[in-house]
This record gives C-alpha cells, structure tokens and sequence, in this order.
C-alpha cells in the first residue's frame, strides 16, 4: 500500500477540506460504477483506504509518528502478525492497552467491520453524495440520500426575426456535441431561455438527467431592428413625398401594407402602426415605429439647386433658433 499522502495527492500538511476535496475529486474519478479503466477498482480501494486514515484526525496523527502503516495496521511489535481477519481483529475492536501504551485509547479497524463511533470519516457518505444512495451501498458502506440530478447545461440558438415573431423551429448543439430541435415560441425575446427537460448531462448515480438551458439569440435583420416588443424602421423618402405627402409601401415581417406619409413631415419623424410587432404569450403584439429618413437624389440636380436658391432668398429660416 502505498503513502495515503501521494495515493490522495496531498501534502503532508494539506487541511482536513484539502484532504475531502481531492479524496471526493479521485473517488469520482475511479468508482467502479463510473470508470472504464482496468484497474478502477483497485484505485478506487486504495483512495478509501487512504482517506479512512487521513480523513481521521487520530488516524493520520498515528500514521504520521508511525504508529500504524498505510493500511491502518499498527507497526508496534506487539501487533506483528496480525491481519485483517485476525482473532479479535475483525470486527474493528479496540486494541489491547497491554500492547502497548502509545495505543491506549485508539481504535482500529483490520477487517469489514465498522470500529465504532470515533474510527473516522465513512467514505459512503461522500459516495452518497457523488453518486446517490446506490453507489453509496456499492462503493461505500451505508445508505445515503435518493440518487442527485444530472447538471443543468447551457447552450444557445440563433433565430431569424420572423422566427421569433412568428414561430418556428432551429437545431441547437449541446455541450455534449448532440444536437436538438428546439421549438421557437411565437413573440420570444432576445435573452430569454427555453428549457429542455431532461437533456442536460446524466446523473452519475443513477438519477434523472439534468435539463438543457437554451438562450435564444435574434439574428440581425437587415432593416428591423427589435426594442423589447416593439419594432423599428428606418424608411427612406423622397424629398417631395415629405413636402406634399404620399401613401407609400412600408415592409414589415407579414409583408408590404401602405403608408400615409403627411405632407410637411420632416426627417426623423416617426410613425407607429399598432401590432406589428412582437407578440407576447397572449398573442398580443407590439408596434411597429418607422422613422422617416428624406433622402436626395443620388446626383445633383440643377433645377432643384435652382429651386433651393430662390427658396432660400425668398423663404429663410433657421431650423437651429432653438439651439442658441
């Protein structure tokens, strides 16, 4: 057997936390339920053997002034000979003062059976802990809680805009490398998550899975934009339909309605065409906000530059008096 110090991978003057922690990190590692290395079971019964002596403060204080050996066997000479299994040994009673006075007091344990109250830390408890009860039974000695849920996992999907406002379905690639078809709700936001039940990682001992978390992602749309349930537009117009007003086609994601533009709208007013935007759960929806955005011809006009000259000797004004 080797030194519980380097089976647990600990320093000599590793904490009691220290000593749970790796000890809980190994027997994850190797319980024979869970491992498909060769030699799982005997590393598994070598970590327990290790933290039965280090997990107890009088064990690892005897095996540190080596009074017992890594196995827990007392090193006294009065004690040579004896095994697990040895004629008043196997039930783990208290050793013989007589023997010598170093043990007085001490318990130990050389068989299956448990020493008692003080003879240290029962590494079921962990194992119930990691694996649930059953594993507790299997690689521990005792009955623990009801086996834990697998982990909830995290992933995230990206949806068109119509998608979202309509409905849909996408694939999502969970951590595990499997992928999914997720069910896009009508009017979900950015941000929010669907969970999926029972699609997150396995229990390790034997318990339900954990669920999948889903945060859903609105792609950019090349001219919505989305606020909350409400979405916006950018809509150009020409210089003459802000003057003298127009009806004018508007795109929204149930296609193409009409647009009154009144006359004398300035640039960056913004008009709202109720429920089109984003429904909610109810199936009520937002609005749909287009700022109007007068562009000019591509190319200088000479008769509007002429129009514009006239119109500014004959009409000025300052649209920035309020600015000061």
């Amino acid at each position: 057997m080797r030194d519980p110090y380097t089976v647990l991978g600990v320093a000599k003057g590793a904490t009691a936390a220290e000593i749970k922690a790796a000890f809980r990190k190994l027997a994850k590692k190797f319980h024979p339920d869970q491992s498909k290395e060769v030699k799982a079971k005997e590393k598994f019964a070598e970590i327990s053997t290790a933290y039965e002596i280090l997990g107890d403060e009088k064990k690892r204080a005897a095996f540190d002034r080596g009074e017992i050996d890594a196995e827990g066997k007392p090193r006294h000479p009065g004690f040579e000979g004896f095994g697990a299994g040895a004629g008043g040994f196997g039930g783990g009673r208290r050793a013989n003062a007589g023997a010598g006075a170093g043990f007085e007091g001490f318990e130990f344990n050389f068989g299956g059976g448990r020493a008692g109250a003080g003879a240290g830390p029962d590494p079921s408890d962990i194992f119930s802990e990691l694996f649930g009860a059953g594993a507790a039974r299997r690689g521990g000695r005792g009955a623990g809680a009801p086996p834990p849920r697998g982990e909830d996992v995290a992933a995230s999907v990206s949806v068109s805009l119509s998608d979202a406002v309509h409905g849909g379905a996408a694939r999502v690639t969970l951590p595990s490398g499997r992928t999914l078809e997720v069910t896009i709700p009508a009017g979900i936001e950015d941000g929010k998550q669907i969970r999926l039940k029972r699609q997150g990682a396995p229990s390790l001992g034997g318990g339900e899975p954990g669920d999948a978390l889903v945060t859903v992602k609105i792609a950019k749309h090349p001219f919505l934009r989305v606020e909350g349930r409400d979405l916006r537009l950018d809509l150009p117009v020409t210089l003459y339909e802000a003057v003298l007003g127009a009806k004018i086609n508007a795109p929204t994601l149930d296609g193409a309605v009409e647009l009154a533009v009144p006359p004398g709208s300035n640039g960056g007013r913004t008009l709202r065409l109720r429920g089109k935007g984003l429904p909610n759960s109810q199936g009520a929806a937002g609005d749909l906000l287009i700022t109007l955005r007068v562009v000019l011809p591509d190319e200088t006009d000479q008769e509007l530059v002429a129009l514009m000259r006239k119109w500014e000797s004959q009409k000025p004004y300052n649209p920035r008096s309020d600015l000061g």
